[in-house]
């Protein structure tokens, strides 16, 4: 058997790529047929169910409180309570 060049073998790579995309888009265009249905059924059940006037009860609204939350620990202000960074001069 006579050995590839290296045009040859390039091409037999490129051959075996196209395969293999041409293999993955069939797999996606599968998954996404699968999903198109679901969706609709999904779609069908919604409009199905606001039809018969099925609701979701509304969220209740976050109850404020006016305590502050305490805070345990020492609180720094101002100047001189963090040290000074240490310089090269």
């Amino acid at each position: 058997m006579a050995e590839m060049t290296e045009q040859q073998t390039h091409l037999a790579s490129l051959l075996k790529q196209r395969e293999e995309i041409v293999g993955e888009i069939n797999d996606l265009n599968g998954k996404i047929a699968s999903k198109r249905e679901l969706l609709l059924r999904t779609l069908g059940a919604l409009e199905y169910l606001q039809q018969v006037g099925v609701k979701l009860p509304e969220p209740e609204e976050a109850q404020m409180t006016e305590e502050t939350p305490e805070i345990e620990g020492e609180v720094v202000n101002g100047e001189g309570d963090l040290p000074e960074p240490e310089t090269e001069g």
